[in-house]
């Protein structure tokens, strides 16, 4: 056929009956396409010599060939672990990543619809952008949430959080016995640690006990850990176990308390969130829970190198409670049995 290279992937689709992401799917290998659907199609391709404009769906796809990621900050190795993971997919597709702090500004939605203008995709840690405009950026170009949940239609690629917490907690309660439990992190400032803080409070309801009613509230720094550490002292009694939302802050208060001359596990019970090198490390070893922190990254970046075909799609990644020392256990292990 004389105009094959012309013809564009929506008349391919429109000649064999089909929708255009059935085309893309066939030509590619990708997705489910029934037998019956896939032979239809590979006829009409045949019929009509149709071959795809690779170069030119790549220059509509990735006009700017680079995708953008939002971050509030950049401080500790749990932001580094996502860049390396996010970094490392986009740059084996021959793109290239610009990275946006908002250090959480009033003028952060802004600044992140100004960086819209210049990417193909737009990657958005949960809790840094409102979602009035996630909403006005996805109308513009492919958007995904990672390590959050988005509005609407848009996509988000999280790590289970509910039921890891819940899981730790419950074998503080049951396993130890233990009864006075704090939680130490800010569930207003992120998807996430709302979600560990509701594990929290789940896993005492099914023991037939009552959570304190508050979280102590603190950010997700090592330094802030510490300042926590200090205002428990200060305090004169500490509980029997301190479950923080994350592992930069439990390292922050293991830290401060153990300073103080205090034992973990022996005088009070200490457990993280994330897994970060660190906390495998520390004397004593960190109970916390594993989550795929570079595999949430890179998952999101192989979605939004792959909008132009196929939308973007909901992700929820399993996690891992892992036993060490500081929960009170005699040896490092991975989840307990039942």
């Amino acid at each position: 056929m004389s105009n094959s290279n012309r013809m564009t992937v929506r008349e391919m689709a429109r000649l064999a009956g089909v929708s255009v992401a059935t085309v893309s799917r066939v030509f590619n290998g990708t997705g489910q396409v029934s037998e019956e659907m896939r032979q239809r199609v590979l006829e009409s391709i045949k019929a009509h010599g149709y071959q795809p404009d690779h170069r030119g769906r790549a220059l509509a796809a990735r006009r700017h060939n680079t995708i953008g990621l939002v971050f509030p900050g950049l401080a500790g190795p749990y932001f580094g672990e996502l860049i390396q993971g996010f970094e490392l997919e986009v740059v084996q597709s021959q793109a290239a990543v610009h990275i946006l702090c908002t250090h959480m500004r009033r003028d952060s939605d802004e600044q992140v619809v100004e960086m819209a203008r210049r990417v193909d995709g737009l990657a958005v840690l949960g809790g840094t952008v409102s979602d009035d405009t996630l909403r006005r950026l996805a109308g513009t170009l492919p958007v995904v949430v990672l390590a959050g949940t988005g509005p609407g239609a848009i996509a988000s690629i999280r790590a289970e959080n509910h039921d890891a917490m819940r899981d730790l907690t419950t074998h503080l309660l049951t396993v130890h016995g233990l009864r006075d439990l704090i939680f130490v992190g800010s569930p207003d400032g992120s998807p996430d640690i709302s979600e560990r803080w509701e594990g929290f409070r789940t896993a005492h309801r099914e023991a037939c006990l009552t959570p304190r009613r508050r979280p102590v509230r603190a950010a997700l720094r090592q330094e802030d850990g510490v300042q926590v550490a200090s205002q428990l002292l200060k305090r004169g009694t500490l509980p029997q176990a301190i479950v923080c939302a994350n592992d930069e802050t439990a390292l922050g208060v293991l830290v401060g308390l153990l300073g103080a001359g205090v034992r973990v596990p022996e005088d009070v019970v200490i457990t993280g969130f994330d897994d970060v090198q660190m906390a495998g490390l520390v004397a004593p070893a960190l109970t916390t829970v594993r989550q795929p922190i570079r595999e949430l990254a890179a998952e999101t970046a192989r979605q939004l190198l792959r909008a132009g075909s196929t939308p973007p799609e909901n992700r929820l990644l399993p996690t891992e409670l892992v036993i060490r020392r500081s929960c009170g256990c005699a040896s490092a292990g991975s989840t307990p049995d039942p």
